[in-house]
Formats: C-alpha cells, sequence, structure tokens
C-alpha cells in the first residue's frame, strides 16, 4: 500500500522542509502535490530522508518498466542497498556485479580532483566510495597517478554519468579502466541525499549491485548488508600490504618530466607497509631516504636488523585496535631501541595505541583533499588530505604524548609528539595525494630529527 505525496510531505515536515531535506527547490515539492507523484529521480532522496521503502512512495510502481525479482525504475540498472533497506537507484557502469555482491561501508569523499587516485588508496578498503563532487571521470585516467597496483574500494557512487576524458595525460576511459579491474560504480544518484544520510546517521553498511540480467532481490541484498560485520574489529592491513620486502628509490612527480629517481640518498628508512600509498614513498624518497618497504606483520628484529636511522608508518585501512596485536609490539621495540619514527593516518594510530592510548570509531570519517586542520604549535590553519574512519582518543594520551593538531571539523586529534623520544604523527595524509601541499614540511622534519641522531 503507498502512501500519498501530501502524506509523504507532512513526514519530512512541510513543504519548506521537504525541499531543503531532499535537496529539491521548493517548486518542485508543488509539483509533487499537483500531480499526485513524485518523479523517480527524487525517490532515492525522499527514501533517505523519510526511512520510506520505494513501495510506499505514490506513483513509484507505475514507472517500473525492466523485469526482475524488484521493481526496477524506468533506465536504472543498478542500486545500493543500506544495511536498513534504504535503496538508491541508478546507471550501473564499470564491471558487472556477480555473487557475491560487494558489501562494505558506503562513505563519502569531498575532493574536487584525484579520484583515481582515492579509488586506488589501500585505505579505502572494505568501502563503498560516494562522491560528493559531481564530474567523476571527466579527465579519464592514466599510467602515473595509481597509488597502488589494484583499486582497494569495492565500489563507487557519483552524481553525473562519466562523460569522455578531456584531458592531455589520459590513456583509458574511467569506465573502461574499472572494468578491466572488476569494479562496479553507479550514477545517477543524488548524492547529495545520500552523503545527508551517511552524515546525519553515520556510515552504514551497504551493497552495490550491477548484475547484467537487471534483476534485483533486494531482500537479499540488505540480508548480506545487514550480515557484514563492519569495519570495527575488521584487520584489513595485511589484506593490502606487500607480502614482501622491496626497495624504493622513485621520487615525486615534477613538471614536466614526471617522476625519477633518488640519487644520493642520505638517510635510511623502514617504511611499514599497512597500505602504504606511492606517493608516500615518493615523497619520502624525495626528502633523501633510501627507502625499504616492509610488510604490516614485520616483527622488530627484521624492522631494527636493517639498521634504519628511521621507521615510517605508513597510511592503511581497517580497525587499529585490530592491526595493533601484531603491530604493536614491533612498535614498542622500535620506540625503546631509540629510532626515530614517523607515523600518519593508520600509522598515527598504531603509534598512539603503543604508547598506551586508545582509539575509536568516528560516526562518518573524515575523506576528502579539503579537511582543514591546526597546527598548535605554530597556530596555523592546514589544509589536509584525509581518509579514516577511526581517531585517536586524546584523553588516554599519556603525558609524555602531546597533542599538536586538531580537526576544525570536530575537535578529534590530528597529531602527536613524544616528548621523551624522536617519535611523532599526523593523522592525515601530508603527501597529500590528491590535496594541497600544506603539510609537506613533515617530511622535512622527519629528516631532520633522523640528522640530529645521525
Amino acid at each position: 500500500m503507498t502512501i500519498g505525496v501530501d502524506s509523504i510531505i507532512d513526514q519530512l515536515g512541510g513543504p519548506d522542509a521537504a525541499a531543503r531535506l531532499t535537496g529539491v527547490g521548493t517548486e518542485a515539492v508543488r509539483k509533487w502535490r499537483q500531480s499526485g507523484s513524485i518523479p523517480s529521480r527524487h525517490w532515492a532522496a525522499v527514501i533517505a530522508a523519510t526511512g520510506l521503502t520505494l513501495g510506499d512512495i505514490s506513483g513509484a510502481a507505475s514507472d517500473s518498466t525492466v523485469p526482475g525479482d524488484a521493481a526496477v525504475p524506468s533506465g536504472a540498472t543498478a542500486v545500493l542497498v543500506l544495511a536498513d533497506g534504504t535503496t538508491f537507484w541508478g546507471r550501473g557502469f564499470g564491471s558487472h556485479t556477480s555473487d557475491p555482491v560487494p558489501v562494505g561501508e558506503v562513505c563519502f569523499n569531498t575532493g574536487m580532483t584525484g579520484y583515481q587516485e582515492t579509488l586506488t588508496d589501500p585505505s579505502y578498503a572494505g568501502q563503498i566510495i560516494t562522491f560528493t563532487f559531481p564530474h567523476i571521470g571527466n579527465v579519464g585516467t592514466n599510467r602515473e597517478d595509481i597509488e597502488a597496483a589494484t583499486v582497494a574500494a569495492r565500489g563507487l557512487v557519483v552524481k553525473q554519468d562519466v562523460t569522455e576524458p578531456s584531458n592531455w595525460r589520459a590513456v583509458q576511459h574511467l569506465d573502461a579502466w574499472l572494468k578491466a579491474r572488476g569494479i562496479a560504480g553507479m550514477a545517477g544518484v543524488d548524492t547529495r541525499a545520500l552523503t545527508v544520510r551517511i552524515r546525519d546517521g553515520g556510515a552504514p553498511n551497504g551493497v552495490l549491485a550491477f548484475p547484467s540480467d537487471v534483476r534485483f532481490d533486494l531482500a537479499a541484498l540488505r540480508a548480506r548488508a545487514e550480515a557484514w560485520p563492519g569495519l570495527e574489529g575488521m584487520d584489513l592491513a595485511k589484506e593490502v600490504s606487500c607480502r614482501q620486502s622491496y626497495e624504493w628509490d622513485e621520487t615525486c612527480w615534477v613538471w614536466p618530466n614526471g617522476t625519477g629517481h633518488q640519487t644520493a640518498p642520505k638517510y635510511h628508512v623502514v617504511a611499514v607497509d599497512y597500505g602504504a600509498k606511492r606517493n608516500i614513498l615518493r615523497s619520502l624518497a624525495s626528502a633523501g631516504c633510501r627507502v625499504t618497504v616492509v610488510p604490516a606483520d614485520a616483527t622488530a628484529e627484521d624492522i631494527l636488523g636493517r639498521n634504519p636511522d628511521g621507521v615510517f608508518l605508513s597510511n592503511g585501512p581497517g580497525d587499529p585496535a585490530a592491526t595493533a596485536e601484531y603491530a604493536v609490539p614491533a612498535i614498542r621495540s622500535v620506540l625503546d631501541a631509540g629510532v626515530p619514527v614517523f607515523g600518519i593516518c593508520l600509522g598515527h594510530q598504531l603509534l598512539a595505541l603503543a604508547l598506551g592510548a586508545k582509539t575509536y570509531k568516528l560516526d562518518r570519517g573524515h575523506r576528502g583533499a579539503n579537511q582543514p586542520v591546526k597546527n598548535l604549535t605554530t597556530g596555523r590553519v592546514e589544509i589536509t588530505s584525509q581518509n579514516h574512519g577511526f581517531a585517536v582518543d586524546s584523553e588516554t594520551l599519556p603525558p609524555a604524548a602531546k597533542v599538536t593538531h586538531v580537526s576544525l571539523f570536530d575537535g578529534s586529534n590530528e597529531g602527536l609528539t613524544c616528548t621523551d623520544r624522536p617519535a611523532f604523527s599526523v593523522q592525515y595524509h601530508p603527501e597529500a595525494s590528491p590535496g594541497p601541499s600544506d603539510s609537506h614540511y613533515l617530511f622535512e622534519r622527519f629528516v631532520e630529527i633522523m640528522a640530529r641522531r645521525a
């Protein structure tokens, strides 16, 4: 039994509230009442704002013309189903899905550039990314702008259909690039409504289905989303980490020559790979470091046996408390040995855990290339690149650990330094790929610490 348009508008709090909550104009709401139905392009926003289902919306069934196990809106070939039953329809692109359908935590990223780097950031393992910027795919893809060999994300959701690329560096359409990597995407979604849903209700579990036969079992999809345990308690670092150690000497991309190779490194850095981005390693190499990358579960003996001048703790996905079971003992031994330590993202959280602090899951996380952070030492505000769903509880840090940076979004911890040993870390990605270069000074700081102890 469907619910009338007037009742739906009342549930939303009246015409003005309906327009605000669903991201449409008041004129659109007036037309809903006049016609007695809500157009399919607005269904996702209404469902997200009210908690209704597709079957509750008056006029929804009449707009379904594709056969299948569920009523499919005209033109829809993909669906995102959240664990609470909220459904977003759209047009699929990239690779078709098959059983088991990809399931993950649905998050949003506010960056306006760098979708290729974002998709290949290992920190997005276990997540379906909603891009708030509408024009995703417009510059195509290339061979340089990847942060790992494989796509870590489990799917992507965008507003506009992917267009033909318009960029001199493009070598492949985003659709073909995703197909080659087995990743599904969907366009035509009201990403504003989905972002508001995540912002207000927290990051939900969801499944993204893009079947080749355009048949959808919504009940089964919802059950799969409900059954997924979520990122809390999940160790994903081992899934994205390298399997054996290797040397890295490639430096940062510089116009017009591209990336280069190191010639005379001054310091040896062992980088522990919890999901390291390539541009992090490039930044270390450009700062004058000879970089040896080791797996996430490398022991203290393996790390210290390489006689490093410094140890770098990389970014990565999952719950830091789960990864800490094998990472913290190694980090504590490195700290006890007096070797300088620099951590970012997951590495920052693991350093805090090694110092005796605790971490917790954020409701919606910080993901984007425009996150404001205040440096408490200098008083300056840095615009940073971030991707994390967990944070360090500053109240649990020991006296010898000083908070150095805080988020201007929610006041959460964004950095720390030890007063009794050469160790510091930040929550964000200072290499900023993609993102601004406000925080590149941190690599220089790491080198200065190693130079003082040389």
